[in-house]
């Protein structure tokens, strides 16, 4: 009898997710800025613990807007890893900077802040470290590098909403962060994301260039008798209708959250054995991190192992995934950016070899057990020899 197909991903929807959304088509309010995205953002705030939250179309919205604030121009310079999502450079190349591609480490793949110092250069404006995962940075030295330098820090935080390090929630440090909900996040609404404003210096700034480059919030709120132009700016605004479902997941976010907790400590817990048998690695989540179980990945032995086990979890009726092809290497990254000095292997190697298990909250134990099943039935070492 052939099993139900478990796919790698799948958007979870609160039961009361197409009320609220009806709700916002009957109150005849579409555009941004209603109610919906004042409660959304509300409970945003909460779980931050008070910066300034706005909601933008996308996460990659929410770079471009921290890029304009900061009033980025041909000749300057971003530090950010190679190993993350296009968006991440992109967001500050379509300013003129140039991204300069840094490499992560070798255990929670993330930047690796021991080589931002030699990358860091009298153009560098700013450097986006990326939450691997949910797994935090090293934060603290990140900050202090960047302190000494006089430059700004734009955390893309869309894998962290939830983690936090050392205490402290991931989105709270720097001036900037970014948050994405799109469908493949824990917390999503299709599309859609949020710029989080940290430095009270420049939230004025922000609040121009979201909408239009214009003072119209000032307007609303009666500050000023008429809007008009005031700066550069652009739309980036998220609309009424994927805030009311925002919202709806906002306020699931417990339930959201305990479900993938126990889905990734399963799977922490199962394939322990299996995996020091077989020479594959998780991801490290050092002491301080809080993570919050945004996807599980395996570290495979080699390439070769890695196509092998997406093969046979997909002849189990499973969907597995590797994950972001290297910037540094990429067309884009080639012409528009350029590696600190020592390059980035470690980025290479992981890219290489990394795989990811199917990871929603609305995984039930059964497939959860068949996914844990087929994993440990793969064999690394295949015929005729070990895979590296």
């Amino acid at each position: 009898m052939r099993c139900t197909p478990i796919p790698f991903h799948r958007p979870y929807l609160p039961p009361d997710a197409s009320a609220r959304v009806q709700a916002a088509v009957e109150s005849g309010w579409l555009g941004g800025d209603g109610p919906h995205t004042t409660e959304a953002c509300r409970i945003l705030e909460e779980i931050l613990g008070g910066p300034n939250v706005f909601l933008t179309p996308s996460g990659t919205h929410a770079l471009e807007l921290a890029a304009t604030v900061l009033d980025l121009t041909p000749g300057d310079e971003v530090i950010v890893p190679s190993f993350t999502f296009a968006s991440t450079a992109n967001a500050f190349a379509v300013h003129g900077a140039t991204p300069v591609f840094v490499d992560i480490r070798p255990d929670t793949w993330n930047l690796d802040e021991r080589l931002l110092t030699d990358a860091i250069t009298a153009r560098t404006r700013a450097i986006v470290p990326v939450h691997y995962g949910g797994v935090a940075c090293k934060m603290d030295v990140i900050d202090r590098i960047a302190a000494e330098h006089d430059i700004a820090v734009v955390e893309d935080n869309a894998h962290g909403l939830g983690g936090s390090y050392r205490g402290r929630p991931l989105g709270t440090f720097g001036s900037f962060a970014a948050l994405s909900f799109h469908e493949t996040k824990n917390i999503q609404c299709g599309e859609g994301g949020a710029v989080v404003v940290n430095d009270p210096d420049l939230l004025a700034a922000a609040e121009v260039a979201r909408d239009k480059g214009t003072d119209r919030a000032m307007f609303f709120r009666g500050e000023v008798d008429k809007y008009t132009w005031r700066a550069l700016g652009s739309s980036h605004i998220l609309g009424e209708l994927p805030a009311a479902l925002l919202g709806a997941q906002l306020d699931s976010f417990k339930v959201i959250q305990n479900r993938r907790h126990e889905i990734w400590a399963t799977y922490r817990s199962e394939l322990d054995g299996w995996a020091a048998a077989a020479g594959i690695e998780f991801q490290s989540v050092p002491e301080e991190c809080r993570h919050p179980a945004h996807l599980f990945a395996l570290l495979m032995p080699s390439a070769a192992a890695r196509e092998r086990f997406i093969a046979h979890m997909r002849g189990a009726g499973i969907t597995t995934a590797f994950h972001y092809q290297p910037l540094h290497i990429s067309p884009a990254g080639r012409a528009r950016g350029r590696t600190g000095r020592a390059g980035c292997p470690t980025t290479v190697d992981v890219s290489e070899r990394i795989v990811r298990l199917p990871l929603y909250p609305d995984m039930s134990d059964a497939d959860l057990e068949r996914v844990v099943r087929a994993s440990c039935a793969f064999q690394v070492a295949s015929v005729g020899g070990p895979a590296r």
